[in-house]
């Protein structure tokens, strides 16, 4: 693979529908920095919930000035509390300005990165700067709600699981605020019919492709 100055990929898609996972995959492949925007706002829930600040706004805003992602990545943070808190908790456009801040904060420091959440290319990514690639990611009820109950350890019921995440998908794809959606250039990836590695390689496909079209 040959040696290139930029790059900035863009992954979105519903909860549990491997984006996360995908993400990882193809940054450490490329040598990207990998953000998940999903961390921050689970560790903004997290804060909240454990904190219980009679002002979330003014809490959080002083929590993220100085906030280390680093530190942040190496949290758990996917616990179903969490999980149905933070739903309620990015519907607040004020709380989705702090957020995005310390996103675009980390991205414009950064030229080969690959920036996983539910608005980044449609929001964050959407201009200066703009991304590369968009990946949007799908995956059927049934098997997400599987792997994000393995992922849980079993620790609830696979019923209550898939209940959340349908939730989830719904206030995503229906709040006022930078919502749920795919970006008309992007390239789908369903999950749930494709193999962890015939993910990636359909990814690096489209990543190949682009970087031999600026001659790298």
């Amino acid at each position: 693979m040959k040696k290139f100055n930029k790059l900035i990929i863009a992954c979105d898609g519903e909860s549990a529908s491997g984006k996360s996972t995908a993400a990882k995959l193809i940054s450490k492949k490329y040598g990207l920095l990998l953000v998940n925007s999903g961390l921050l706002y689970r560790y903004a829930s997290k804060l909240v919930i454990d904190h219980k600040p009679k002002n979330e706004v003014k809490f959080l805003r002083k929590k993220f000035e100085n906030v280390s992602y680093k530190k942040i990545s190496k949290l758990k943070l996917h616990s179903e509390k969490i999980s149905n808190h933070v739903a309620i908790l990015a519907k607040n456009k004020v709380i989705r300005e702090i957020i995005n801040k310390v996103q675009k904060s980390i991205i414009k420091k950064n030229n080969k990165i690959c920036v996983e959440g539910r608005d980044i290319a449609s929001k964050i990514l959407s201009k200066n700067p703009k991304y590369d690639l968009a990946f949007y990611f799908k995956c059927s009820l049934n098997v997400a709600s599987y792997r994000r109950w393995l992922d849980n350890n079993k620790s609830v019921s696979l019923k209550e699981v898939k209940r959340s995440l349908n939730m989830r998908t719904k206030i995503d794809k229906n709040r006022k605020h930078s919502p749920l959606v795919r970006v008309k250039d992007s390239v789908l990836i369903r999950s749930d019919k494709l193999s962890k590695i015939e993910v990636i390689n359909k990814m690096s496909f489209f990543v190949d492709k682009h970087l031999l079209s600026k001659n790298i």
